[in-house]
């Protein structure tokens, strides 16, 4: 009854929305007054001061920036895997691939089964229609989060007018203050991330404003998550030592913990409008939760590691001494977070009022992180974070220090660790290893095979992209070229082998209740005219060939070698491309309708003859590709470049023809093996029938062959009948 009386209550439930506002506000201005009374940062310069308004107003200005960040990422996420929108039906069950496997376990545990008119009518049963309206807890999120989004965008304006102030020392009522504003956001690197971080800023809160349904929601959320990029290239990021460590660690540093704080805060002002979905919604936020605490975690250490000397420094500095209070109040929210999985949640139900007493005092940690987080960001860490002095030509373009002459060795003990590509491996292992483990604990099987292939396909990534292939590849085409095979054309062959879509949709349960998952969304994208197009075999050949043309003969790879982030892309991409073309050729996961064996054959071997004449037209080019580039290195171990542009072309014919040839292998043992199943089943047709379709074609034969001789009978008997007139 309590339950009912709480549901019934939520058209009330806003006067409750300021009060962790409040909290979180207050909780984040005392952290930053006393940080930065602590550090000193908010201190008078000796040398340009921009006045006490610019030198407070910098970090306050910064901390509603952040947060209005966090919320709006946090607000969307919540909308889009945790409550019930105003979606229309949710599919369960894709449609059956051409060559997918017969299921083995249990008919309602997600496998891959073509879907019958029965099942159809039985799961829009199950499925919400079209046109249901969405929780009273969804719209209250979504408008929580189209505010934070427009806040966002106006504490972003404010934020770049003082931060130039603070940088240059200038006060705000200076009279030349606009035109000089202008010439840095115009002319200066900081400036134009500014610049950037608006742009993304303005796009979000477009996105927010125009949300009306689960989609636009998913969507808001994850640009949300890559306005934050700009963020992570200013502030301590910027510096140059360790500049792609930095950027990546401050990254994955911000987006979960956006997703943390801005999730809870949400949850907290929403609580009571969910009524009976409290307890489910608290619980998937919970497992988010979890996956945003140790990414924080694991990125607080990578981040930590480079501005601090060692373990002294956390208390020997200001700097550390302010980390340490970081790191004591991230532990408080861990054990609370663990709190709410292990006690509050189990009694939502009964006594929904055990999440607001827990997750109110939650939300004030975290804004107190929050403060103490901003003033860090303006506090002088200890290990300096200012450009390097370095003159050498190889670091200035690559910030990296040359690597010492390649050996054998070397390219397995060379290595440059980042932290996006190592967290995005973990991940994936961890996933999946955990779905292997719930299907077996179920009682279904898996091969173990595929397990294998998976785990070995994310320890050769991140070999791929931080060892010996990363390392020379920054300054060698040649290493750069083995680098980029390996991840176009083996990576992904291991990958589609290891069939992971197909194990999700077995492990994950679908959801009942409107919201939607991992399962939903996976199968939401895959029934989507843009995923589809995209995946279709032709399409995904011609987009495999023509991004290396695209990529290689314009300036795109000059600035995929300058800029992490350019890099970092151009791994997302071809790594799609290739996983979607093998998944065409070789794969059993659905998504596609892959074409007879006969036609995949000649359409790889069509992408092979492309492939090679890419390769060979690499080593015959009498030019240097990113020559701004690989033209000014002056290594000391001296590499013509030109020489070593045509052995990148050579290696790129090599390692792109032989994985070429495995397929075709692979695929006509497929092919063989596909002939067989279909002689197997219609083998075991003709037992269970009595060869029934076999006596049907001969009844057919005997048929015809009686029509025909009658035929035969008729005509010989007019023929006789003119011959005898």
């Amino acid at each position: 009854m309590r339950v009912v009386k709480e549901a019934a209550t939520a058209p009330g439930t806003s006067r409750w929305a300021p009060h962790w506002l409040i909290w979180f506000s207050a909780a984040s201005a005392l952290a930053l007054i006393l940080a930065l009374l602590s550090t000193g940062a908010a201190a008078p310069r000796e040398l340009v001061d921009p006045g006490a308004l610019v030198r407070w107003g910098l970090p306050v200005v910064t901390v509603i920036v952040r947060a209005a960040a966090a919320i709006t990422i946090g607000a969307f996420a919540v909308a889009a895997f945790t409550l019930r929108g105003p979606a229309g039906t949710v599919r369960h069950s894709p449609p059956a691939p051409v060559d997918a496997p017969p299921h083995v376990g249990r008919p309602d545990d997600g496998a891959m089964v073509a879907p019958t008119p029965a099942s159809r009518a039985q799961g829009e049963a199950r499925g919400r229609t079209r046109g249901e309206p969405p929780s009273s807890g969804w719209k209250m999120a979504t408008r929580i989060g189209q505010g934070a989004a427009i806040t966002w965008v106006v504490g972003q304006l404010a934020y770049v007018v003082f931060t130039y102030a603070a940088v240059w020392g200038r006060s705000l009522g200076e009279p030349t203050f606009g035109d000089e504003l202008t010439f840095f956001l115009t002319r200066t690197d900081l400036g134009q991330t500014l610049i950037a971080e608006t742009v993304f800023a303005v796009v979000v809160s477009l996105f927010a404003v125009a949300t009306s349904g689960m989609v636009m929601a998913v969507w808001t959320a994850v640009l949300g998550g890559l306005a934050l990029a700009p963020v992570a290239l200013t502030g301590h990021a910027a510096g140059a030592a360790n500049h792609n460590l930095a950027v990546s660690s401050m990254w994955l540093h911000l987006v979960p913990l956006g997703l943390w704080v801005g999730g809870l805060a949400v949850m907290v002002a929403i609580h009571r409008a969910l009524g009976p979905e409290l307890r489910r919604a608290a619980e998937r936020y919970s497992r988010i939760a979890l996956w945003c605490f140790v990414l924080v975690g694991m990125s607080g250490v990578f981040a930590s590691a480079i501005r601090l000397n060692g373990l002294g420094d956390l208390v020997g500095s200001s700097y550390g001494r302010l980390l340490l209070v970081k790191i004591v109040l991230f532990g408080l929210l861990g054990w609370m977070g663990w709190e709410h999985r292990r006690r509050t949640i189990r009694e939502l139900d009964s006594q929904p009022g055990l999440f607001w007493r827990l997750a109110a005092v939650e939300v004030a940690v975290m804004g107190a992180i929050v403060g103490v987080a901003v003033a860090l960001g303006r506090s002088a860490p200890p290990v300096p974070q200012d450009a390097v002095v370095d003159p050498s030509a190889v670091f200035q373009l690559s910030q990296y220090p040359e690597p010492p002459l390649p050996t054998v060795v070397r390219w397995f003990t060379e290595w440059h660790w980042d932290p996006l590509y190592l967290t995005a491996a973990v991940s994936a292992v961890v996933v999946y290893l955990g779905w292997v483990v719930r299907l077996r604990r179920r009682g279904d099987s898996w091969p173990v095979g595929r397990t294998v292939l998976w785990v070995g396909a994310w320890v050769f990534f991140v070999w791929i992209v931080c060892g010996g292939p990363y390392v020379y590849g920054v300054v060698l085409f040649s290493a750069h070229m083995i680098m980029h095979m390996l991840l176009v054309m083996v990576f992904p062959i291991m990958l589609v082998l290891a069939a992971p879509i197909t194990l999700l949709l077995r492990a994950v349960p679908p959801r009942r209740d409107g919201s939607r998952g991992p399962r939903e969304w996976i199968l939401a994208l895959l029934h989507s005219p843009y995923a589809q197009a995209w995946a279709s075999p032709w399409v995904a050949g011609v987009n495999f060939v023509g991004s290396l043309f695209l990529f290689y003969y314009t300036d795109l790879l000059s600035m995929a070698l300058r800029y992490h982030v350019g890099h970092v892309l151009m791994i997302v991409h071809f790594t799609l491309a290739g996983y979607m073309f093998m998944n065409a050729v070789i794969g059993v996961d659905p998504g596609t309708r892959r074409p007879s064996h006969p036609v995949r054959l000649i359409m790889l071997f069509a992408v092979m003859i492309f492939h090679a004449f890419f390769g060979l037209s690499l080593a015959n080019m009498t030019s240097l590709l990113a020559a701004d580039f690989y033209g000014r290195l002056g290594l000391s171990w001296w590499v013509d470049a030109m020489v070593d542009q045509e052995i990148g072309g050579f290696i790129t014919w090599g390692i792109g023809e032989l994985p070429t040839l495995i397929l075709a292998v692979v695929l006509a043992v497929e092919w063989s093996r596909a002939d067989a199943k279909d002689a197997k089943r219609l083998d075991r047709r003709a037992e269970r029938d009595h060869d029934a379709e076999l006596e049907a074609y001969n009844a057919m034969l005997a048929q015809r062959a009686a029509a025909a001789e009658a035929g035969r009978a008729a005509e010989a008997a007019r023929r006789a009948g003119r011959a005898g007139r």
